[in-house]
């Protein structure tokens, strides 16, 4: 019988020619899964990705069964349609692609928030799709409280505002972004701001979520391998902490963390389920790794303590806890098997 040849796997994440040319596996930011794929019995190589040889790694995914793709919404000031474009045609040539671009599209944008709101992990939250609107509805909303305002697709922080009313038709206006600081600005300036999120290409809409007034007590990332939790991110500081300028760093945990274990029961119960049929994703399209970033919500009637959704992640988890590498190895081993 003629020995079966291991699977090849691309590792797809952004970088320039020089990077490409030198595909050097133990100095990619992936050395450990590259070691782990070995390890396996899987041939993984990197598939190293930019706009201008966009041809050129298209070709390379034509010769592998899987490819796993790392590449933020916003890469060097590029979107990634073109990129999107190659991973839905190595899809459709049988190559099995995670996250495949619909399973980012309708897990990773914003619009997710809205798909949410209702379940039990959602909030309070509105979609705005021009500033004729935001303008109509903003202010009465923010005669209850603050708002964070998003951008249909982003990273980082780019593109997330806090808004809240300061009398006098002032606004203390603050981007989420790393650094930023507080603005004081007028409802003129902040339409000016946003102005640029309501053009087609960035989307054409915002989202308009609550703002959580228990932030400060830090935000739980889930790491999700399909629909099981394979670690934890525990940051005390997140990006619109009310106190601090900058984010504090994320501490990476083990699925078995004690404090999370009835945020991993509600997830691998029922909440992908849920999140998933909202959003009309099948089971089978899950991406391998993905994450929530979950805030903590007022309790309920019964004093049960909540986790309010802020943000899924798709397009570019990392880094991410060591405890997920084996899982999504095996995940992987499982999807394309050993082919003949």
């Amino acid at each position: 019988m003629r020995p079966k040849t291991p699977p090849r796997i691309a590792l797809l994440y952004p970088g320039d020619r020089e990077a490409r040319d030198r595909a050097d596996r133990s100095a990619s930011r992936f050395a450990a899964l590259f070691e782990a794929f070995a390890a396996a019995g899987m041939a993984a190589e990197p598939a190293v990705w930019h706009d201008d040889f966009a041809d050129e790694v298209a070709a390379q995914l034509r010769g592998v069964q899987a490819v796993l793709a790392w590449c933020n919404p916003i890469e060097g000031g590029r979107r990634r349609d073109r990129l999107d474009a190659v991973l839905r045609d190595a899809a459709a040539d049988g190559c099995f692609v995670s996250a495949h671009p619909e399973a980012v599209w309708r897990l990773g944008t914003k619009d997710v928030l809205l798909a949410a709101r209702g379940l039990p992990f959602g909030s309070d939250v509105h979609r705005v799709d021009s500033l004729a609107q935001l303008a109509t509805e903003l202010p009465q909303r923010l005669q209850a409280g603050p708002r964070v305002l998003k951008q249909h697709r982003g990273h980082g922080g780019i593109g997330v505002w806090r808004v809240e009313a300061a009398g006098g038709g002032r606004l203390q206006v603050r981007h989420a972004q790393r650094g930023a600081t507080v603005q004081d600005m007028d409802l003129a300036a902040l339409w000016r701001t946003l102005a640029p999120y309501f053009e087609p290409e960035a989307g054409g809409h915002m989202i308009d979520q609550a703002w959580q007034p228990r932030v400060a007590e830090g935000m739980v990332r889930a790491y999700l391998v399909g629909d099981r939790v394979t670690g934890f991110g525990v940051q005390a500081v997140n990006a619109l902490h009310p106190d601090e300028a900058l984010p504090g760093p994320r501490h990476y945990e083990a699925p078995d963390l004690a404090s999370c274990r009835r945020l991993r029961q509600d997830l691998e119960s029922s909440w992908v389920g849920l999140l998933r049929e909202r959003v009309g994703l099948g089971a089978e399209h899950l991406p391998l790794l993905w994450d929530c970033d979950f805030l903590p919500g007022e309790p309920g009637a019964d004093g049960v303590e909540r986790h309010v959704l802020c943000e899924v992640n798709v397009s570019s988890v990392f880094p991410f806890p060591p405890s997920c590498v084996v899982p999504l190895v095996q995940a992987v081993l499982q999807r394309v098997g050993r082919q003949p």
